[in-house]
């Protein structure tokens, strides 16, 4: 892997789709990123870890890693949450950092890392007023957030209408500005 290469962390949050991340990691690679991915502790559930690792060359991180361990990934250039789930969008928003996960989300916000969220919720969850409220919030904290529409509850949420690139669309200007155009 080479240093000239940006580097993206991908959140991955517990969802039905999430077994596809494949297709953001395999998107972001022939964009020229190198990628690691985060999981959230119940994200690792739906995920094939080790297809996931042998993809990106990282091991995936869900847990803090103790005092004096070594960073297994490189800090990163930009960050995709996808796909972004009810839970992980409305403690992000609120500051909460109980999983690895979101302590690196609440933390980019101070860092300035481009950040770009990709939710991925039925349309029942996403008519609380707190999903409403948090993706405002995002929004007012510089967080680019995807296009998607919530599916209907109980109708496998119409995975095949969720456009994983959109990720790498939403953070294109930010890493251009951010890097300059020798990297992105």
């Amino acid at each position: 892997m080479t240093a000239e290469k940006p580097f993206l962390y991908v959140v991955v949050c517990a969802s039905g789709i999430a077994g596809d991340v494949g297709n953001l990691i395999t998107a972001a690679q022939e964009a020229n990123w190198n990628v690691g991915v985060i999981a959230t502790p119940q994200g690792l559930g739906f995920i094939d870890a080790r297809a996931v690792e042998t993809q990106t060359g990282y091991p995936i991180r869900s847990a803090w890693r103790s005092p004096g361990d070594p960073r297994p990934l490189p800090p990163p250039d930009a960050i995709a949450v996808a796909p972004a789930t009810f839970n992980t969008i409305n403690k992000w928003a609120a500051g909460i950092s109980d999983t690895l996960a979101l302590g690196i989300l609440c933390e980019a916000y101070g860092l300035g890392i481009p950040t770009a969220a990709l939710p991925y919720i039925n349309a029942a969850m996403a008519s609380h007023p707190a999903y409403a409220r948090s993706l405002e919030r995002l929004r007012e904290m510089g967080v680019l957030v995807g296009s998607y529409r919530p599916h209907e509850p109980k109708a496998e949420g119409e995975a095949d209408h969720f456009r994983w690139e959109e990720a790498l669309e939403l953070l294109a200007p930010a890493i251009s500005a951010r890097t300059g155009p020798s990297r992105a």
